[in-house]
This record gives structure tokens, C-alpha cells and sequence, in this order.
């Protein structure tokens, strides 16, 4: 079978792509996501703060219209606090002139969301990727059961262990960050007032707590291995008892409202974006910790711009032009370079456990606070 386009990878990053995509033959190579059973009102464990610029963009696509409103949650306001009990920045989108900084989304909603408005594209299930062979005309896909797929362009969107990646021969530079996230949502004694909250604490910890609809947050705590290991030992009660205590009570007693879930922490960037007639978006080309929330974000800019750069090739162009590819890997180079030295800066910054790093780190927090053109700024950036 021949396309114009293959997209490997069905989650988030890869269904927006296939969603965004105009005027190409395109297949999907994905297992659709589980179907929620109609009468689950429990929140997923796992969920993204999404900017208003991703948002713009799923709302071109058609796949925000597709989520549930009553499961969607603005965040109005964030606060950022010191690991000395004092530092503190906040952020608020009336002051910044907009409606809201993020919307917090459940995994498991978005790509259900994404795969409905995927009509018309056909997607290819069932089957795992075994090999990946370019040639000057033609990338082509053979499949473990047999089948072989080509196309001019074959985009990787396959996550961190990507196939796309090593079959086109692209390398990577990884680091494990010695941590774990646990994840998990609780009902909250005060309300939250749609506010995102997140602790950095001693030792390179990060409690981040993110507003749900009703009276629920959802949890995301980088922990080093070992005190993940002992969180997730803990029995619900317990966990919502320590998970109160490192957020100072702040939202009242928490209880819990999901199991909780952990996963380890990776630094990941592969060393191009691009290979001839190959291209990587999200995890697959970058992973970063969670400590600011911008993952996801980065990846489904990927889409958006690859998307984009497809679209406005010139006419009789084929799309899987190793120059036209570069302008793609060209747009996202800096953006990408940026988030990454910002968070694994943050993250050796608040891992420092000298006296003299703890002072300063949280009066930078403090100066921050009292710059509103440097709050401006870092709003507006994280904001695309």
C-alpha cells in the first residue's frame, strides 16, 4: 500500500498529526485507546496542563470539541513555592490579560477525543513495526505479520523507545534522573479555586498539585527512587495523609480519589529531528521531566508546526524532501533547546543541597515575583 504519509504511534502527538494533516494520503499506525466504560466518573490518574496555544490548535482540529466539558479544568492562577517555606511566585490570568494559563486534560480523554475526529484516515492496527528501509523515492514499513507499507514520509510519534528512531538510524542522548513520578488524584478539603500549585522541595523533589473539576486535584510527585518506592507502598490513606503535609494543608485534609501510579523520570533528546524521508514529534524526539509540565506541550507543537510545514510546501513538492524536512527540525530547534535547558536547569538548581544554592535559588524565586515584565515574559512563553 502506498501513501503519502505514514504516522507511526497513536497517542496524543500522533493522532493530532493525523487529525491536522490536509491534502495527503495518510495512515495511521496505532491501536486505538480503550473505551471508558459510560458510567466511570473517576478522573484518570495521568493528566496534562495544556497551554492556550495547544488548545487553539486541537480546537482546529476538532478535537477539543470532542472532550467533555464538565471533565475539563482552567487553571486560573499558579503558585510556586520555595523549598524554605518562604519564596514564592505566582502567576494570575486576569493580571495577564487572559482568560485562563492552561486546561488541565486526562490522557486517556484527549486521545479518545483525537481518535474520533480521525474519520477518514485509514489506520492500520493489529500489527507490530519490524523493519524501516529508505530509499531515494520511497520509505517503506513492513509490519510483523507481513504487510509492507510505503510512503514519501514516515513520521515517528512512537514515544521514548521509538522504533522510527533507531530504524532510521537517529541517535539520542539519554540520562536517567535517579526519580520516579507518582501520580494520583485526591478530593480536597478547601477548594483549590482553580489554581495549580507546585512545591520544590529539598533534595530535587517537586509536589505539583493541578485543579480537577469539582472539589479534586490531580497529583504529580517527582520523587527520588527510593522515596517514590516507599510512597507507592503506602496505602491510600496514608499517602493522601503525607501528600497534606507536603503541600502545608494548603487545600485541607486530601482523600483519595484514584490509585495511584508511578513511572520513572528520563532526559531524552535524539541528536536530529529529521533523516531522509523520516521525521520525529514528541517523546520520540525529546522527553523532559515533568517539573514544568510543558511534555506534551512540546510534542504537540511538533505537530502542529510539521503539520503546517507540510501544508505550505510548494506545489508538486514531495513531502518527504530532506530540505523540506529541515525547515520543520529549523522551527523547533530553538523552542525545544529552550524547555529542555530551562527544566534540567530547574531541576540541578533545586537539587543542590549546598546553603548557599538554597538562598540563592529561592531569592531568584522571590525577585521573580516582584518583576512583572520577567512574569510577563515567562507567562507568555509558556503559553504557545
Amino acid at each position: 500500500m502506498r501513501h503519502d504519509l505514514i504516522v507511526v504511534g497513536g497517542g496524543p502527538v500522533g493522532a493530532s498529526l493525523a487529525c491536522a494533516v490536509r491534502g495527503l494520503s495518510l495512515a495511521l499506525v496505532a491501536e486505538p485507546p480503550p473505551v471508558r466504560a459510560p458510567a466511570s466518573t473517576e478522573f484518570d490518574a495521568r493528566v496534562y496542563a495544556l497551554s492556550p496555544g495547544n488548545v487553539a490548535f486541537l480546537r482546529a482540529i476538532g478535537g477539543w470539541q470532542a472532550l467533555a466539558a464538565e471533565r475539563l479544568a482552567p487553571v486560573h492562577a499558579m503558585s510556586i513555592y520555595g523549598d524554605d517555606g518562604r519564596a514564592r511566585l505566582e502567576f494570575d490570568a486576569m493580571e495577564g490579560g487572559i482568560p485562563e494559563l492552561a486546561w488541565i486534560v486526562e490522557d486517556a480523554a484527549l486521545q479518545r477525543a483525537l481518535w474520533t475526529v480521525l474519520a477518514g484516515v485509514e489506520v492500520v492496527r493489529g500489527a507490530s513495526c519490524e523493519r524501516l528501509v529508505v530509499d531515494a523515492e520511497r520509505a517503506s514499513l513492513r509490519l510483523a505479520d507481513g504487510r509492507t507499507l510505503q510512503a514519501s514520509l514516515v513520521v515517528g510519534a512512537d514515544g521514548a523507545h521509538s522504533f522510527v528512531r533507531r530504524e532510521a538510524g537517529i541517535g539520542a542522548a539519554e540520562r536517567e534522573y535517579g526519580q520516579a513520578a507518582v501520580v494520583g488524584n485526591f478530593h480536597c478539603g478547601k477548594p483549590h479555586a482553580n489554581t495549580a500549585r507546585q512545591w520544590f522541595q529539598p533534595g530535587g523533589a517537586v509536589l505539583a498539585l493541578l485543579p480537577l473539576p469539582g472539589a479534586q486535584v490531580s497529583m504529580v510527585w517527582s520523587l527520588p527512587a527510593h522515596a517514590a518506592e516507599r510512597a507507592m507502598r503506602l496505602d491510600p490513606a496514608a499517602l493522601a495523609a503525607e501528600v497534606t503535609r507536603a503541600s502545608c494543608a494548603l487545600l485541607g485534609e486530601l482523600a483519595p480519589a484514584s490509585a495511584a501510579r508511578s513511572y520513572p523520570l528520563r532526559r531524552l533528546a535524539a541528536r536530529s529531528l529529521v533523516a531522509p524521508r523520516v521525521a520525529l514529534a514528541g517523546d520520540a524526539a525529546h522527553v523532559i521531566h515533568p517539573l514544568a509540565g510543558q511534555g506534551l506541550n512540546l510534542g504537540l507543537q511538533d505537530a502542529r508546526v510539521l503539520a503546517e510545514t507540510l501544508a505550505e510546501r510548494e506545489h508538486g513538492r514531495d513531502p518527504g524532501d530532506y530540505r523540506l524536512l529541515r525547515r520543520y527540525e529549523r522551527s523547533r530547534a530553538e523552542p525545544i533547546l529552550a524547555m529542555d535547558g530551562v527544566v534540567h536547569g530547574l531541576f540541578r538548581l533545586y537539587g543542590a543541597e549546598s546553603g548557599l544554592m538554597s538562598r540563592l535559588r529561592n531569592a531568584g524565586l522571590n525577585l521573580a515575583d516582584r518583576l512583572p515584565v520577567l512574569k510577563n515574559i515567562l507567562m507568555r512563553r509558556a503559553m504557545s
